[in-house]
């Protein structure tokens, strides 16, 4: 599943330079662009979108005024930092507030959190736990993280996730050290933090010597 982004910016420039991170990030396209809250409202009526990065400082409007109205997800991607800023995009939907400046590494992560909280939750007609809605929130969140757990490197957090992700079955912790070319253990203890985080579950197979394996699984439906 492709995931179609809009990039509500009127700076030309600032609006290339999320426009570029975003390509960057598996599974995102974007759809359009537009750099006033009018032009966005145009795009939105004339192509399916999934989620809007939106600037506040709009030229004809503020960003705010029309995140209330979007009825899709949005992310803000903005300078205003004040208290009361924040507070009102979080009252009117936002799903996360990026400052700018930002970096692409910083924006990736929040978004390769939003398309694991699509596909958990999925776009369909369907009940949740209580335990899938902690489970929602957690991983919609993963990114806001400033660093990864002392001891552990945040790109290899990357790729030992990523690497699960594109199984899209159970894996041990051999085959994905065989994969990346880092230790068992290491794979072991960076599955094992998945695993606590939401993002993966851990299930025991028995093998013919009887003794428990370990195999992680992504939680959500790639």
């Amino acid at each position: 599943m492709t995931i179609s982004v809009l990039v509500v910016e009127d700076d030309f420039r600032v609006a290339r330079v999320h426009v570029g991170f975003t390509h960057r990030v598996d599974g995102f396209a974007v759809a359009a662009t537009a750099r006033s809250a009018a032009e966005a409202r145009r795009e939105l009526a004339a192509r399916p979108i999934d989620l809007v990065l939106l600037d506040v400082y709009l030229p004809d409007e503020s960003g705010l005024d029309l995140l209330a109205e979007l009825t899709v997800d949005a992310i803000l991607l903005t300078a205003a930092s004040d208290a009361a800023t924040v507070r009102a995009a979080y009252a009117r939907g936002a799903l996360n507030y990026l400052v700018k400046p930002f970096t692409a590494e910083q924006l990736a992560d929040r978004l390769s959190a939003y398309r694991h909280y699509r596909a958990l939750v999925g776009t369909g007609p369907r009940t949740l736990t209580q335990a899938e809605v902690d489970r929602c929130w957690r991983v919609l969140h993963d990114g806001d993280r400033p660093a990864a757990p002392k001891g552990q490197s945040a790109v290899t957090v990357r790729l030992v996730s990523e690497a699960l992700r594109r199984a899209g079955q159970p894996r041990t912790a051999a085959d994905v050290a065989d994969e990346l070319g880092i230790s068992r253990a290491t794979a072991q203890r960076y599955l094992a933090a998945l695993a606590r985080d939401g993002v993966a579950e851990v299930r025991l197979r028995y093998g013919v010597t009887g003794r428990p394996e370990h195999q992680y699984h992504c939680i959500v439906d790639m």
